[in-house]
């Protein structure tokens, strides 16, 4: 069972931060596109864990999550249609129109003290035909000037939601924090960087604040290598693609280097530059050992195979959060973990951008300046 917040969360207070993040169109097309796609999402959850057979309290969390996702696009629904959220849950509550104390909570009946998976299964059907209305009537211009009949619908909306919600136990309160947690971490009112993680530690166990690599390609024996070199000493292993066809992967070592500019995390950076932070014992075997260096490698990988699909992020100003909370379930149970999405989305696209010119010019220069906190290109000398 959720435990609930100390606090109880207001419709008007989740509703000001779910504005603060929204991003989308000022048409409301596309946060009615979202809220029946959110709907879809919850039913497919459902399907998803009757087919692999998992125990219904795992499923606890996604649930809330999803929930949480149905009320942040309800909101940018009222909100394009000129009502509000918190005007729509008093309704859908019981109470009246303009009543400002109403909270998320009052959507749900009173939990059986149980999880009734039934009335769960129910409820999502239920949900599934009020978004399905919603969106016919909105493609039949029902809402055209007309706010008291989109207000209407969207309550009788809200109410199987909330019925969803008492039936497996979650509280919408905890829903609604929940996804404030999720989108400030996406899109905070203020980007603050957070502290390095080896700040205070001496500077032989700290990655390197500014660090200048070459980075270049050379033909060995009839095959091409690509070699990193800082103060002139050679860095790792020359590398191939191990790849076919070929697709440039042996310039990856750059996303190692925007990891540990932007994020100040990088085991392999650390393993290359034999800086692991050896007066932590705990820290230097395990956020600093082979298991996670392993893990940013696989991690490397996966967003390069994502990114080659969209022409390595070339025309890509921002990253989809279902992207940045996978590379966040990569990262669980590590300091990386603690590391905001827009975060994560900033090295993502610097370490691409640097990577782009590498494929260009065959060779350069790259700096990790953590005291900027980016990574940068330069071209090598005898190109300039």
């Amino acid at each position: 069972m959720e435990e609930k917040p100390d606090r109880r969360l207001s419709a008007k207070e989740y509703e000001r931060f779910a504005a603060a993040s929204d991003r989308l169109t000022a048409d409301m097309d596309t946060a009615l596109l979202g809220l029946v796609g959110e709907v879809g999402s919850l039913v497919s959850a459902l399907k998803k864990k009757r087919r692999d057979t998992d125990g219904f309290l795992g499923y606890h969390d996604a649930v809330l999550e999803e929930l949480g996702d149905v009320l942040w696009y309800i909101s940018a629904v009222a909100r394009r249609g000129g009502t509000s959220l918190q005007d729509v849950v008093a309704r859908a509550a019981g109470g009246t129109q303009g009543q400002t104390d109403v909270t998320l909570d009052q959507l749900a009946p009173s939990p059986g003290g149980s999880i009734d998976e039934r009335a769960f299964e129910r409820a999502l059907l239920e949900l599934a035909s009020e978004a399905g209305d919603l969106a016919k009537r909105f493609v039949g211009a029902a809402y055209r000037d007309n706010v008291d009949a989109l207000r209407g619908d969207l309550v009788k909306f809200l109410r199987p939601l909330g019925r969803a919600a008492s039936a497996v136990e979650v509280s919408l309160d905890a829903a609604g924090w929940k996804n404030i947690a999720k989108t400030q971490d996406r899109w905070p009112s203020e980007l603050k960087f957070p502290p390095l993680f080896d700040e205070g530690l001496h500077v032989d166990e700290q990655l390197p604040r500014l660090l200048r690599v070459e980075i270049y390609e050379r033909e060995v024996n009839g095959k091409k290598f690509v070699f990193q070199k800082s103060g002139g000493i050679l860095l790792g292993d020359r590398l191939t693609d191990n790849h076919l066809p070929e697709d440039d992967y042996r310039f990856h070592d750059v996303f190692h280097l925007a990891y540990a500019a932007v994020l100040g995390w990088s085991p392999t950076t650390r393993a290359i530059l034999k800086i692991k932070r050896k007066s932590q014992a705990k820290i230097d075997e395990n956020e600093d050992g082979a298991r996670a260096n392993l893990i940013e490698e696989g991690l490397a990988t996966w967003i390069f195979e994502t990114a080659k699909r969209h022409q390595f992020f070339a025309n890509t100003p921002q990253l989809g959060l279902d992207l940045l909370k996978a590379v966040k379930g990569f990262v669980r149970g590590y300091e990386a973990e603690q590391l905001p999405l827009w975060l994560w989305e900033r090295a993502i696209l610097q370490g691409f951008a640097v990577f782009r010119e590498l494929q260009f010019h065959r060779r350069g220069i790259v700096t990790a300046d953590l005291l900027r906190r980016e990574v940068r290109f330069e071209r090598w000398p005898a190109e300039t």
